[in-house]
């Protein structure tokens, strides 16, 4: 009897010591805190939750004396539907969602200690494509795309086989981006910003009046798309891992695909590229703090030189554009082509009235 209690507390012991083990090795999105340490929850956009998975960004708030963590959601879905009340900071991807965010909670501060541009990430052989159609010009390792004439192609509703000369990519589907679901997540909201921008004569949309009269030029760029995923994550691994056949383009932050680049994703192929939309809208990660453990929290994330160093490391642009340029030179990754043409998103009423207007089209379709 003996015998079998010993070797039961040892079987008890060793499942203690493996738990402590991935305890210390896999950082939680949710759950009990360390002892001494400040619990401080906050909703995130998905495309930083790798950010907060990171060891050594827990250590660097563990170091102040917080841990955190962190539940995802759309940028929308936290700016209108996500119960706030449980959360200690919300962390969307753009900045007309904060904004809502903090007079609906009258927030006395805003934090925005990282930003990326959108892109498009495609292949070599789409980009040479649309750049004989006079769609995409060659930047020198990356390239840029015209939104006016993409749109007008998407007017048309122009497909892949009817471009000139097109041998390499004959689909005989729609040329269009895809994209993140509009009713949800950030990045395709920026997506619209852009699109929203040129149908309004290269002008940002300013009020609902004006939202209402484009939403029939830039619906089609998302009804026309089929299901689409409600973050931004879904799409780009799909790209990443199913390729060209089903995603010749995808709507993206340059962070996600630069992050691939400077970590060596194997998945990352030699044939894939970035395309810069022009005009292009930067999405600013944007902290709004709902009490002081979530103030805490975007001030380390603006101020403290390790976590900044760290979002670099995620393909996020800092205040300290030295650190962004010496990070990609160290990883052999081509830098990024100075963006020129880049435009402020619609404030948020604006902006929703065109997400709701394409949400009944949805409806009727």
């Amino acid at each position: 009897m003996g015998r079998i209690l010993g070797l039961a507390l040892a079987a008890l012991l060793a499942v203690g010591v493996l738990a402590a083990i991935g305890y210390s090795l896999y950082p939680r999105i949710s759950g009990s805190s360390p002892q001494g340490l400040q619990t401080v929850r906050g909703v995130i956009g998905s495309e930083k939750q790798p950010f907060f998975q990171d060891p050594e960004v827990v250590a660097a708030f563990h170091k102040h004396g917080l841990d955190v963590q962190v539940d995802t959601a759309g940028s929308r879905e936290i700016a209108t539907t996500v119960d706030l009340s449980r959360y200690d900071f919300a962390f969307p991807a753009g900045v007309p969602a904060a904004d809502k965010i903090k007079r609906d909670h009258k927030a006395k501060a805003t934090y925005a200690p990282f930003y990326t541009p959108m892109a498009v990430g495609s292949f070599q052989p789409i980009a040479k494509l649309l750049e004989s159609a006079g769609v995409a010009r060659d930047a020198g390792g990356w390239y840029t795309i015209d939104m006016k004439a993409y749109l007008n192609l998407v007017a048309k509703n122009t497909r892949w086989s009817d471009l000139p000369n097109n041998t390499t990519y004959p689909a005989a589907k729609s040329v269009l981006i895809t994209s993140t679901d509009v009713r949800t997540s950030n990045s395709a909201a920026m997506y619209l910003s852009m699109a929203s921008y040129v149908a309004n004569g290269n002008n940002v949309v300013p009020d609902d009046a004006t939202a209402n009269r484009v939403i029939p030029q830039v619906a089609p760029l998302f009804l026309r798309q089929g299901f689409a995923a409600s973050s931004s994550e879904e799409p780009f691994r799909d790209y990443l891992s199913i390729g060209v056949g089903k995603t010749p383009m995808v709507m993206i932050y340059e962070a996600q695909y630069l992050a691939a680049a400077t970590a060596r994703d194997k998945t990352l192929t030699p044939d894939m590229t970035l395309m810069y939309p022009s005009p292009t809208v930067l999405s600013k990660h944007t902290v709004v703090p709902l009490d002081g453990g979530g103030d805490q929290v975007g001030r380390l994330l603006s101020e403290d030189q390790q976590l900044q160093q760290l979002a670099v490391k995620y393909g996020f642009r800092t205040s300290n554009a030295g650190a962004f340029t010496n990070y990609l030179k160290s990883r052999g990754v081509p830098q990024p082509p100075q963006l020129v043409d880049v435009i402020d998103p619609p404030a948020f009423e604006p902006l929703e009235t065109m997400i709701q207007g394409i949400q009944q089209l949805y409806k009727g379709s």
